[in-house]
């Protein structure tokens, strides 16, 4: 009779050093959230997991590494996240026109609501020794390619159907989505005190997309 083997399991020291690295890339994603790859501290991270500075750097070898790292597991929740938002509107694919801006916005939205729950890690200067890094990471490129060219394939779709004003680069309007996961005004009404977070999210989508809409005669 003929066995199949199953997958043999990880070890329970693997699985620990498993565990840690998701344990140290969440500590760095919050603290590029709050601070910025430049003001992160490699001693911060360490204190925040609870490990000693050199334990840290068994895993990663560098402060670039480990904001790269974190980048590349935002990158990949992004594409999860968009991945099942383009599977959902397949199944109920022709029952609205405009279905391109829906999925424009609620990425947004959901970009937005990260943000305000510090889990947008904030993207490196231009000259930061970590955006070439992150130039250098396949896995965080090929990912990034892959967000902007569904995304840029709802923007174009979103100007055929009228919702995006035609003239507007599909460059610019990815670049405008995009710049919504730094934006200093949601900080600022944040720091206000005087509106929720669904009420920031609202007025952030609002003042985006109306600027974006087709102008209707």
């Amino acid at each position: 009779m003929t066995t199949i083997t199953e997958p043999l399991k990880k070890s329970f020291k693997a699985q620990m050093l498993e565990a840690r690295e998701l344990a140290i890339t969440a500590s760095v994603n919050r603290l590029l959230a709050e601070k910025g790859f430049d003001a992160m501290t490699v001693d911060e991270v360490a204190a925040e997991v609870g490990i000693a500075k050199a334990s840290l750097y068994k895993h990663f070898n560098s402060k670039e590494e480990l904001a790269c790292a974190a980048m590349v597991q935002a990158m990949q929740k992004a594409q999860a996240f968009l991945e099942e938002l383009h599977a959902q509107s397949s199944m109920s694919e022709g029952q609205s026109a405009g279905k391109a801006l829906n999925k424009l916005k609620a990425t947004t939205r959901w970009t937005l609501e990260l943000k305000l729950a510090g889990q947008m890690p904030t993207l490196p200067s231009h000259n930061s020794s970590l955006r070439a890094s992150l130039m250098a990471s396949r896995p965080y490129m090929d990912g990034l390619m892959n967000v902007s060219d569904l995304l840029g394939s709802w923007i174009v779709q979103a100007q055929k159907e009228g919702d995006i004003h035609p003239a507007l680069p599909p460059i610019a309007v990815l670049y405008t989505l995009y710049a919504r996961a730094c934006d200093p005004v949601v900080e600022f009404l944040k720091m206000s005190e005087l509106h929720s977070n669904e009420e920031i999210i609202d007025m952030v989508m609002s003042t985006c997309f109306e600027g974006l809409v087709a102008r209707k005669n």
